[in-house]
């Protein structure tokens, strides 16, 4: 399934509906409604957490645990294969050529996603204000995303008790009546009650454990290399980014881009790009984009003392691991400790005016990274200046990137105007891009 799950979360959520209601028949819809609204509540990736949930349904925390890690397993290697071939062989031309056709049709994905997620959530005057005051924060203000979160989900939540006519803007599915299944070859119909009792002593239990896994192994890093080890600063900085993982991968992307190419150095601004492109045409969740991020910054800093003097693809892939693990292991620790508790959350208004809000919030915020990919796109070189306290981008205008400009108009009016799927879109970028590379290179 897992190999299948293409297209973002919503592909992804489709296909793992056909799969465990219609055919395999292991949920019910209304179970599987359920699960998919509390997973909507939590950071991380959904899909993955819906795998992950459904799994613990079946089969508990052995369940959980085998759906989730399989559900990643494919996007893992696919992005790890073309990590090494993009660090170690892109100065191959049909290697280059590949990724310079990439990148600027990303930013028509992003710009898509900005339509897509504004047209679930901007449905009043508050929620595009809240927008547009996240998008002016980032752009102009530098304020960091998870920041942006916080105040946004306090927003929605003291919204709420005002006005929820207009903060209570996101509806879950909800199980219609009449659609009870009628049979009996469900394994996890409507009325089973597999629910385990929520106690504080399990709920204890379980959060030490999924906590020990989690930062154990940075805390056993920093004891060998140090706390200043880059291994260390990537757990540590992916780890936070996991817990503030609200409204899709593309809100978090923005956050991590600018932290990774301006604060910590480990990417340049197109190769953030280039790795969103690799996550987008490979299956599993968007966010192991990370991985990509993990291994380029240790693949630069491999032979330093901090890192053990390990070879460059050695020390990107350990960094891909680490970066993987810190991502998605807290996915297990939300499911596996709030699962007893998903009656007492479910339809909550104070948590779905503070999610209304922050999805609101991650259309500006979305909207940053496509104005950002846009300018280190395009233009080969962007300066940046400040005006009474605002950060200003303004492109170099001779240093303006004519192929890529119009392989990204290419590629929005492919997905504007003629309604090409992302993938069509992609591969017709790269076809594009290999063709002008090898001829303006011959």
């Amino acid at each position: 399934m897992a190999a299948l799950s293409f297209g973002g979360p919503a592909g992804q959520i489709a296909v793992m509906h056909r799969i465990l209601v219609e055919e395999k028949r292991w949920v019910s819809e209304n179970r599987f409604l359920h699960a998919l609204n509390y997973c909507m509540l939590l950071p991380g990736p959904e899909a993955q957490q819906l795998a992950t949930y459904v799994g613990w349904l079946l089969h508990r925390t052995l369940g959980g645990v085998v759906a989730g890690s399989l559900f990643v397993l494919p996007g893992f290697l696919s992005i790890l294969a073309l990590s090494i071939l993009y660090a170690g062989y892109r100065e191959l031309r049909v290697v280059d050529a590949v990724f310079h056709g990439l990148a600027p049709a990303v930013m028509a994905v992003v710009l898509e996603a900005v339509f897509r997620i504004g047209k679930k959530s901007l449905k009043n005057g508050v929620m595009v204000a809240v927008a547009g005051l996240a998008f002016v924060a980032i752009l102009f203000f530098g304020t960091p995303f998870p920041l942006v979160v916080v105040a946004a989900a306090i927003t929605g939540i003291l919204g709420a008790k005002v006005r929820p006519d207009l903060f209570v803007v996101i509806r879950f599915h909800d199980p219609k009546p009449g659609n009870e299944d009628q049979t009996s070859s469900i394994a996890i119909s409507d009325d089973a009650g597999i629910e385990m009792a929520p106690t504080f002593a399990r709920a204890l239990r379980t959060a030490a454990i999924r906590l020990t896994l989690w930062l154990g192994p940075l805390a056993i890093l920093a004891g060998i290399h140090g706390w200043q080890s880059l291994w260390v600063q990537q757990g540590f900085f992916f780890s936070k980014a996991a817990v503030v993982t609200f409204g899709g991968a593309y809100a978090v992307l923005a956050y991590i881009a600018q932290q990774a190419v301006d604060t910590y150095g480990w990417l340049q601004p197109g190769e953030m790009l280039d790795g969103l492109g690799m996550a987008e045409t490979t299956p599993g969740p968007l966010i192991q984009v990370v991985q990509f991020v993990g291994f380029m910054g240790a693949y630069r800093a491999a032979g330093a003392e901090q890192l053990g003097g390990l070879a460059p693809m050695v020390a990107g892939t350990l960094a891909a691991i680490l970066t993987t693990w810190v991502t998605f292991t807290p996915c297990f620790l939300w499911i596996f400790l709030g699962a007893p508790y998903i009656e007492r959350l479910r339809g909550h208004k104070s948590l779905t005016a503070a999610l209304s809000a922050i999805t609101a919030a991650v259309v500006g915020v979305v909207l940053n990274l496509a104005v950002w990919f846009t300018l280190h796109t395009v233009f080969k070189q962007v300066e940046e200046s400040r005006i009474v306290g605002m950060r200003l981008l303004i492109p170099v205008w001779n240093t303006i990137d004519w192929a890529a400009l119009l392989i990204a108009a290419g590629a929005f009016t492919a997905m504007f105007v003629f309604r090409m799927g992302m993938i069509k879109t992609l591969a017709g970028a790269v076809l594009a891009g290999l063709a002008y590379r090898l001829t303006a290179l011959t």
